[in-house]
């Protein structure tokens, strides 16, 4: 029988998990994804289509069955409810209809893609009185607040603090690089709110930045972009009358008045758009593949220390920090060859190059402009770029365009001509 692969969960890191796994594999395993909702959410453009007053789920929304249907890959939906790594199993429970009985998956490798928990549950007063956009529910719930119910009144946005876990106090990376620890799980979305925010308020007639207060739970926002891209962009920001608070800590509660930090800072704000600590699912806290928070370890070519059939890619491993997209698209490549090297399908110097982190964000900033950054001088790494205009938002858009066309499967050349087109045609 052929080795079987188990992917657990079927948004950006599972299905890329499992393409490229039947890619660089071919048909040498056999492969299930087992996700709790049978469709991919694309959450990068979920703000762009807030903020023209689209409905997110009519345009952001993919089939995972078929998606994978192409490539011979099994699907269920189904709530994972265990992990033995001892046993090899994955114990669930299928949710097509309620009442479905408990049924276990046998592997022989198996890829935790499952993402997180976004916690807002813990977010004191954000069922009343909070807003954010990523999901489909949420974007809507902003979208209507802004088209009936806001009446101009000042508005903050910002992340609450995130628990990093100990899953990578081993981990060097650049030449030795310790791996840094980061107070809030990924601030490309607030920073992409904010600007975008200003944008429709210049639009609607109801102010401009000097309304918007962006704060941060670190010392520096964004902070994993790099010190001089980050103090570019507040120095523009800065310009244009954004307000600024750092060291905030942690969101201690949100009310009808506004923000309460834990660092004793009270922002006043009719509109409260946060993002909240990014927490591991329940089932994969305490087990031996886990970190102290409930990320999974790996070492750099993505496999677990104890458990060297176990994988993990995206936001589920604890290596990936920040929580980022980017990052989780080259691990699913790291994954897919280390698999291949034990099916004897690839060399060992070709399948053991190491992770090395980038942050690669494209964040929208509204009017057709979109803000570009690539850096890893955070991770030890020498490069810290930003580029702002019409071009990256283009960028944005034909990703999506080319992402939904494709199935999800990226063209090898699509990195590269985004390198070229938004660094060195805007440096020209």
């Amino acid at each position: 029988m052929k080795p079987h692969v188990v992917v657990l969960g079927g948004n950006f890191a599972g299905l890329g998990s499992a393409q490229k796994i039947r890619e660089t594999c071919g048909d040498s395993v056999r492969i299930t994804v087992i996700d709790s909702k049978n469709y991919l959410l694309f959450i990068p453009n979920i703000s762009a289509e807030v903020f023209e007053n689209r409905d997110p789920s009519k345009t952001l929304k993919m089939d995972i069955a078929s998606a994978l249907d192409e490539d011979g890959v099994e699907f269920l939906q189904a709530e994972i409810k265990a992990i033995d790594p001892d046993k090899k199993q994955v114990d669930f429970i299928p949710n097509e209809r309620p009442g479905s009985a408990p049924d276990t998956i046998t592997y022989d490798y198996l890829v935790v893609a499952v993402g997180n928990r976004l916690a807002y549950d813990k977010i004191e007063g954000f069922a009343e009185h909070g807003h954010t956009g990523s999901d489909f529910y949420y974007g809507n719930k902003l979208r209507h607040f802004l088209a009936n119910d806001y009446k101009g009144g000042p508005i903050a946005v910002g992340s609450a603090r995130f628990h990093q876990g100990d899953g990578t106090k081993d981990i060097k990376l650049y030449g030795g690089h310790a791996f840094p620890t980061a107070e809030a799980a990924c601030e490309g979305p607030p920073v992409e709110v904010m600007l975008s925010m200003a944008s429709w308020l210049g639009r609607h007639g109801k102010g401009g930045p000097n309304k918007i207060t962006v704060f941060t739970p670190a010392n520096l926002i964004a902070e994993d972009a790099g010190e001089e891209v980050v103090g570019k962009l507040l120095g523009i920001a800065g310009s244009m009358g954004f307000n600024y608070v750092n060291n905030g800590k942690d969101i201690t509660r949100l009310t009808k008045d506004g923000v309460e930090l834990a660092n004793g800072k009270k922002i006043e704000a009719e509109l409260k758009i946060v993002f909240p600590d990014w927490v591991p699912h329940d089932f994969m806290k305490g087990l031996p593949i886990s970190d102290n928070e409930g990320f999974v370890v790996t070492d750099v070519t993505m496999r677990n220390t104890k458990y060297p059939n176990v994988f993990a890619a995206g936001d589920a491993a604890a290596i990936t920090v920040p929580k980022l997209g980017g990052i989780g698209h080259a691990q699913c490549e790291i994954v897919a060859k280390q698999i291949a090297k034990d099916m004897g399908k690839m060399a060992a110097d070709e399948a053991d190059k190491p992770l090395e982190p980038v942050v690669y964000c494209i964040g929208d900033m509204g009017n057709n402009m979109a803000f570009y950054i690539r850096s890893n001088s955070w991770f030890g790494g020498p490069d810290q770029i930003l580029t702002m205009g019409h071009i990256p938002f283009l960028l944005k858009m034909q990703y999506k365009n080319l992402f939904f066309k494709n199935k999800g499967k990226m063209p090898e050349w699509g990195l590269n001509a985004s390198i070229l087109l938004a660094e060195k045609l805007l440096a020209a």
